[in-house]
């Protein structure tokens, strides 16, 4: 769908912007350990409009976006996915549907179609919290991060060498006590398979099928804040459009743990992956809550 009143005010609403994942991160090996240290190997680090950033709803500007429209989030993959213990997270490529074609998303503040490439966490440890945007002042337990390129560039490489190359999906999660009351089919063969990944450069496929929007569960996804940032790991590339769902999803407290045990290329427990917040600078971030959907209708 195209909205053409939005076209102007798109490009008035870049004139006033002043762009973590681990997709496309270059053979290179960095620590979290020395994060402050990456900008000495990879330039990029010590740049502009770096990420992650503190998201406060008493300072973003409430904004009427057009909804995110999904395509193909809601079709079966046509493959089982492999997960990978990378030795700085647990990620997945995504595979295309049951349709041939990779699910994909535009609108918010993407002018494109973005085409989703990969799937990743990052996390905390018992001593510490490990999502890597705040939200209002806190951190939560974990994060999730969808990751897409836009169709334009044929390339990881030559997406990350331009401000709209890619567009990232953050999902934060809570810890839960209760039982499991909540329904989360995607998630649940995602966590379960953290069992078979401990050691460093394991893989586990999953022997079910599931859609890229079971990930997502009844998240409502016509409320989040975007800004434009880069990506949070080395090559810190200020490529990525970023959409970060306001409302947190929960986990349970038996699941999260399961991060706890995976182990990196050292076999020392991989914990702490998250990258420290970045300065906003003069970026402007923006917030579309679900009441302004009618002005798109």
């Amino acid at each position: 769908m195209h909205f053409p009143a939005f076209d102007d005010f798109y490009q008035r609403l870049l004139f006033l912007l002043p762009f973590a994942t681990n997709f496309g991160t270059v053979e290179r090996k960095f620590s979290y350990v020395d994060s402050t240290k990456w900008h000495e190997t990879f330039p990029l680090c010590g740049g502009a409009e770096q990420s992650p950033i503190a998201i406060s709803r008493h300072k973003v500007i409430p904004i009427g976006l057009p909804p995110l429209q999904f395509a193909g989030y809601d079709e079966l993959f046509q493959d089982l996915l492999r997960i990978q213990n990378s030795g700085h997270t647990v990620n997945f490529s995504i595979p295309p549907t049951v349709f041939g074609e990779r699910p994909s998303v535009t609108g918010g503040l993407l002018q494109d179609f973005y085409e989703a490439r990969e799937v990743h966490f990052h996390w905390g440890s018992q001593q510490s919290k490990g999502s890597e945007h705040l939200l209002n002042g806190r951190r939560y337990d974990l994060e999730m991060h969808i990751v897409h390129r836009n169709t334009k560039y044929s390339t990881t490489e030559e997406a990350r060498n331009n401000t709209d190359g890619l567009a990232v999906l953050a999902v934060l999660f809570k810890v839960v006590r209760t039982g499991p009351s909540f329904y989360q089919p995607g998630l649940t063969e995602i966590f379960g398979s953290l069992l078979h990944l401990g050691d460093f450069n394991s893989t586990y496929v999953p022997p079910v099928l599931i859609t890229l929007g079971s990930l997502l569960s009844n998240l409502d996804r016509g409320n989040f804040y975007c800004y434009k940032g880069s990506l949070t790991t080395p090559p810190c590339s200020p490529s990525v459009l970023w959409h970060v769902f306001a409302e947190v999803l929960p986990i349970s407290h038996q699941d999260l743990p399961k991060f706890w045990q995976l182990r990196n290329r050292h076999g020392r427990p991989l914990l702490n992956n998250f990258r420290p917040l970045q300065s906003q600078e003069t970026r402007q971030v923006f917030h579309r809550r679900p009441a302004d959907q009618w002005l798109w209708i």
